[in-house]
């Protein structure tokens, strides 16, 4: 494929990625179920640790999936007919798009889910099992969602490592950047002892 072309598929792919990653479940679910603004409770997060806080576990199940299965579905569509570097682009756009969604004016989650989907989209299995591993145990261990999230996003890389430095891996690191970022508040009142544990409000 020209260069000229793959430039043009990738930035078409990063497109749909972002639109992907910008449908807002959390909103949208809490919404159509006639919970309150997931926006105005809590930590105002759109993603299914805040939606759990409507006392809605239902809810929280179905925010996570969806927010889980738009970065499956952006990977899948666009390597099915693009290919891996396409595939790629599209990753990175769906993650953005999550945490900087422009139908809420930027303002998204902070890609834990995104970031599983991901995972899953392309079948890296033995990382996303890391991932949730990783996130079982700190959070069985320490009931901190936040540094469940943050550890685990560190053993995905960790895990993709084995495999060489493929352009995955790459992709992943950046990911999980994004995602320690995003967690700065969260890492602020870990720091200081204040940080919500899994089950309060």
């Amino acid at each position: 494929m020209p260069a000229s072309s793959l430039a043009l598929y990738e930035i078409a792919a990063f497109v749909f990625g972002y639109l992907c990653g910008s449908i807002p479940f959390g909103v949208l679910i809490t919404r159509v179920a006639g919970a309150p603004d997931v926006r105005g409770i809590g930590s105002g997060n759109i993603g299914a640790t805040n939606v759990l806080r409507t006392g809605r576990k239902g809810l929280a199940a179905a925010t996570l999936l969806g927010d889980m299965l738009k970065g499956t579905v952006a990977v899948f569509v666009t390597s099915h007919f693009f290919g891996r570097d396409p595939a790629i682009a599209a990753a990175l756009g769906a993650f953005l798009g999550h945490l900087f969604p422009v139908w809420l004016k930027f303002k998204g989650g902070k890609g834990v889910a995104t970031y599983i989907g991901l995972l899953l989209g392309f079948g890296l299995w033995i990382p996303l099992l890391a991932f949730c591993v990783t996130w079982a145990v700190v959070a069985a261990a320490t009931r901190y969602s936040s540094l469940a999230a943050l550890l685990a996003s560190v053993a995905a890389p960790m895990a993709i490592s084995l495999k060489g430095d493929v352009p995955e891996l790459r992709l992943f690191m950046t990911l999980s950047v994004l995602l320690w970022l995003m967690h700065h508040a969260n890492i602020s009142r870990l720091m200081s002892g204040t940080e919500s544990k899994i089950g309060s409000h």
